[in-house]
């Protein structure tokens, strides 16, 4: 079976936010997913406040994937739809690059065991929402699950032979 995919660009806003602490001085997170790429060059200042900044990182596309729809109805069905977005820092540096930005809410969930620096989630603009919902309707296969039977191993064939014989034993049979 053919997978069918779905791409669209996104832009990305970020926070630079000053913090007390003794070993960093300042921490990023996702401020909004844009449902268009604005005409911008990526790393702009779009505000300063007192304690932040807050920058248009770039753009990154939302891959769907017709394997993922269930994931993707669930994410919407929650109430509080979700956009995950991951940077890192290449090298070790203090740059950041925009990696990963995706609506798959297993897929967002794996991001923060990834070792990303900077992970985070965003609320789903309804544009996007409706994008997502209507790859869902027109790709979405309810798969019935189907519970394997393991096969037995002649210490379980063994132990499943005694107890068997000790049940008729115990009937009376």
């Amino acid at each position: 079976m053919a997978m069918t995919e779905a791409t669209r660009e996104v832009g990305v806003v970020l926070r630079r936010r000053s913090i007390d602490n003794p070993w960093i001085d300042h921490m990023w997170s996702p401020v909004t997913v844009l449902d268009e790429v604005p005409d911008t060059a990526p790393w702009t200042v779009l505000s300063t406040e007192a304690d932040a900044t807050i920058y248009y990182a770039g753009s990154a596309s939302i891959d769907l994937f017709s394997s993922d729809t269930a994931n993707y109805r669930d994410n919407l069905a929650d109430g509080e739809p979700r956009i995950w977005v991951a940077l890192r820092r290449p090298d070790g540096g203090s740059e950041l690059e925009l990696t990963k930005v995706t609506a798959d809410p297993t897929e967002g969930e794996a991001m923060f065991e990834s070792g990303c620096d900077v992970i985070g989630t965003v609320a789903m603009p309804p544009e996007i929402a409706s994008w997502i919902a209507a790859f869902v309707d027109e790709f979405h296969v309810e798969r019935v699950f189907h519970k394997r039977k393991r096969n037995l191993t002649s210490e379980d064939r063994k132990r499943e032979a005694s107890e068997g014989t000790a049940d008729k034993r115990k009937g009376g049979a």
